[in-house]
């Protein structure tokens, strides 16, 4: 494991001296600086380094932690920075929120020194990582479409009733190229998370569980 720089964004000091005395005695942790909200985060943001990890709380002032997450994928992709939600909350709204605004992971607060220390690695080196407690079910929801809060109403057959962006399309018929997520990045000139997130819309989109699913569904409604 390489250097791991973070910083911390939480509207409570304590939880923030707390989480700085649980990494201190990590050598290859550095806390760097540190926001009480979302706003104040995104102007620390501005002049971080590639690959940076931001450990981020949801519920905050001026701008909560799921906005953050979102304002990050969506203005400052090209610095590859990483999210990592650290919440009191399982909520099933909460993590598929965050998810879908693009958090790199997600971890409760009551979790073990060493599932934290597991959990900022994996993110740190371009990987997901959902606490235990809320992983299994809630991101197998999400991938199967099964969740309410992702529920559609019935639409007609038709080619565009997707509604699949040209990003999509691209990644669509390279995963039906049976290609990966690191080989589609490499294509596509994007990062993993990205290629990840689209294959995360497409699978809720098109309302399948696996690649098979995948590919009959892009045959009947002619989507490649």
């Amino acid at each position: 494991m390489g250097t791991i720089n973070v910083v911390l964004v939480d509207d409570h000091v304590l939880v923030r001296n707390g989480i700085k005395a649980l990494l201190e005695d990590q050598e290859k942790i550095n806390v760097i600086d540190e926001a009480s909200n979302g706003k104040d985060a995104l102007e620390i943001v501005k002049s971080l380094q590639e690959g940076t990890v931001l450990i981020i709380d949801i519920r905050m002032p001026e701008m909560n932690g799921i906005e953050l997450v979102n304002e990050i994928n969506t203005h400052f992709k090209d610095q590859n920075l990483k999210t990592l939600v650290l919440s009191m909350h399982d909520s099933e709204e909460y993590v598929v929120q965050s998810i879908q605004a693009g958090a790199d992971g997600y971890l409760l607060k009551g979790s073990s020194k060493e599932e934290f220390i597991k959990a900022l690695s994996k993110v740190a080196d371009g990987d997901k990582y959902f606490s235990g407690d809320v992983s299994d079910a809630i991101i197998s929801n999400f991938i199967n479409g099964k969740n309410t809060f992702f529920e559609k109403k019935q639409t007609d057959h038709q080619s565009n009733v997707f509604k699949l962006t040209k990003r999509e399309t691209q990644i669509l018929k390279l995963v039906l190229q049976l290609k990966n997520n690191k080989e589609i990045a490499e294509e596509l000139a994007i990062s993993k998370r990205t290629v990840e997130v689209h294959r995360f819309n497409l699978m809720k989109k098109l309302n399948v569980k696996n690649i098979m699913e995948l590919s009959n569904k892009a045959q009947e409604y002619n989507l490649v």
